[in-house]
Parts: C-alpha cells; structure tokens; sequence
C-alpha cells in the first residue's frame, strides 16, 4: 500500500512488540510539511510507534506505509533505504564522542551511501549551517552545551533530506528557553517541506508551540484537536 499524497499513512495497524499488542487499530495519514505533536503517558506506546515507523519493529497487522515503503513488506536489506529517507532525533543525542561534530556527521554519510568527500564535506557545512551551528564544526561533543548537540543531532537527521523527522522526547534533557529553540527550529524545518512527528512529554511547549496532536493512552491514536 503507497499513497505518494502522504508520507506516511496506516491503517487499521497493529504497533506490536514481539507477541505483545501496544496500540490498536491506527488510523494515521500525514501530509508533507505537517508537524505533529506524540503524547501519552510513559508505557502508552510513542516510541513503539516511531519504532514501527523507521522499520525497528515489524508491522505484522493492518496496512503502512512510510515514504513509499510498504512496511509489510520490509525486508531487513530494504530498511537502510527507508532510514536514509527519513530523520530520526533522539532525547540522549547518541553522538559519537571520539570525533568533532563535522566528523559525526561525515560518519553518517558514509553509512548510507555517500561517497565524494568534497560533496560530503559541503552537505555536513551546509545542513550545519541550517541550524546555526557552521562555525562549531570542528567542536567535541563534549565542548558543546546540551542545545547544541541537539542541534547537531537535527543537522545529522537532516543530511539526507528526508521527507519525515521522527523525534522522540527532543527537549527532555533540556532547559525551557533551549527547548524553545529546538521546538521553533523544528517549526522552521516543517515550514521547508519535512513532516516533523515528534513525541513528547513537554506539555509546556505543546501548548506555546500549538499544532495537531496524536494522543497514545489506552492501547488506541487518536487525534485530540
């Protein structure tokens, strides 16, 4: 099941882990350029379905699709296509501490496929550039403050130009006003084209940053707006 209307688009899925029902029955199509808000309680199944979404875990009933992928369908050799299409943020960064921020991203890009190191070395300093962080290339993680690895992380999710940012609990480990920050270069990203889905316990930033709002709870999605 395609649908090149929506970048993503389920229904009447089953989000499992293993032999274990998470959420029942999703109904869930989203159009480029949306940003969507994931809520729910701890244990209400947002990152089983993020999961479900980048091809981690199986999509063993109902229909989906993802980028034009069929997740019934996925086999293990198809994932890494689907995970260059898309961008994912994590809330613990997950960068690489032995090597500078250029290098981190430059280690991605030749996990998935790219192999001219000038085009590489553009697309690292431009995406960079895209959240305000050209001049800390050759920064450690570890100089760096918690905004700014998130931003390092948004500039990795954003060097394959996906059609779908998933990200889960961005602004956990963040104060407000940086959290603020993260939120509106979302916003800005989604403005470009890229459909940001993002998971979240952030109430406070659901509310100053209003916009559609998927809500877990109960084994059920619903939209609550």
């Amino acid at each position: 099941m395609t649908n090149e209307k929506f970048i993503v688009d389920l229904a009447n899925a089953k989000v499992m882990q293993q032999n274990t029902l998470i959420i029942n029955d999703v109904n869930l199509k989203i159009s480029p350029g949306e940003f969507i808000y994931l809520i729910g309680k701890t244990g209400s199944g947002k990152t089983s379905l993020l999961r479900t979404l980048y091809g981690e875990l199986p999509l063993k009933e109902g229909e989906g699709a993802v980028e034009g992928f069929n997740l019934r369908e996925l086999s293990d050799n198809s994932i890494p296509y689907l995970r260059r299409k898309l961008g994912i943020v994590f809330q613990d960064f997950q960068l690489l501490t032995d090597r500078n921020v250029r290098d981190n991203l430059l280690f991605v890009m030749k996990a998935t496929g790219w192999k001219n190191q000038q085009l590489m070395l553009s697309r690292s300093l431009e995406v960079l550039r895209l959240v305000g962080l050209e001049e800390k290339s050759l920064k450690m993680p570890h100089e760096l403050s918690g905004g700014e690895q998130q931003r390092v992380v948004i500039a990795r999710a954003l060097l394959n130009e996906p059609g779908l940012i998933l990200a889960d609990e961005p602004t956990g480990n963040l104060d407000p006003d940086t959290a603020d920050e993260i939120i509106g270069l979302l916003w800005k990203i989604s403005r470009n084209g890229t459909s940001i889905l993002m998971a979240t316990h952030d109430y406070r930033v659901v509310e100053k940053f209003p916009s559609r709002i998927l809500k877990a709870e109960n084994y059920t999605l619903t939209d609550v707006n």
